[in-house]
């Protein structure tokens, strides 16, 4: 079933052409990594999808159950970000903010479903820390959490183990790995690091400003794009 479509999208980043004519399908289930190098269009991608950025030309269509207000996103930190004044729990529970509708108060649901993905994640004893004071692989448990408290469906995760250490890095792979097995939580990850990209995903995305390749990982692995991007060497 069809969660996503994009097809034949254009998009504009400080009036450079940032995506030009990109078209592919998420199927409800997939981990679809989105690789290709700096300055690629891969965050101009998620921004077009969660509609941050507006698509030029072409369309991105949700469907199998799925709407744009019920996307959980993970983007990448900034520095203000990972000071941010609040409790674990607080910064949870704000994941909720778009089931809420027209609500102005957390209901007994909302607060349930956090405490649910806190212990989902394995954070339930840190509940009452403030999120400024962990650890980085700490606050993006936390911030997964988070996206998992707007959404059943699919994640948008831009650059999730940026600057964590590679045990760490390790551990939320197999985090969100276990997210798409488990729970058909449908994956969408922006990444640089191509060797767990093709370890953990099912399908890959490549991107140069337009898409040279799309499609499952053993191909991607025997393409011309794939064997130069990931060396040619054995990601078995």
């Amino acid at each position: 079933m069809v969660q996503l479509s994009c097809k034949n999208v254009t998009m504009t980043y400080e009036n450079t052409v940032a995506l030009k004519d990109v078209s592919f399908e998420v199927q409800a289930g997939d981990y679809l990594c989105i690789v290709g190098e700096n300055g690629s269009g891969k965050s101009t991608l998620i921004k077009g999808i969660l509609g941050l950025t507006p698509v030029k030309s072409g369309t991105i269509a949700f469907s199998g159950g799925v709407s744009r207000d019920e996307i959980g996103y993970l983007p990448q930190q900034t520095e203000i970000q990972r000071n941010f004044p609040a409790s674990v729990y607080e910064v949870v529970l704000s994941g909720c903010l778009n089931r809420m509708k027209r609500h102005p108060f957390y209901g007994k649901s909302q607060r349930q479903w956090a405490m649910d993905n806190l212990k989902r994640l394995g954070i339930e004893q840190i509940k009452n820390k403030s999120y400024q004071d962990l650890s980085g692989g700490q606050q993006q448990r936390v911030l997964l959490a988070r996206a998992l408290c707007a959404t059943e469906k699919m994640l948008l995760l831009d650059e999730p183990i940026t600057g964590l250490d590679p045990i760490v890095s390790g551990e939320l792979y197999e985090i969100i790995g276990q997210l798409n097995r488990q729970s058909s939580v449908t994956i969408l990850m922006v990444s640089h690091d191509v060797s767990c990209a093709v370890k953990y995903a099912t399908k890959i995305l490549h991107l140069s400003a337009g898409v040279s390749f799309f499609g499952d990982v053993k191909d991607y692995l025997e393409s011309d794009v794939g064997r130069r991007f990931t060396g040619g060497g054995d990601h078995a």
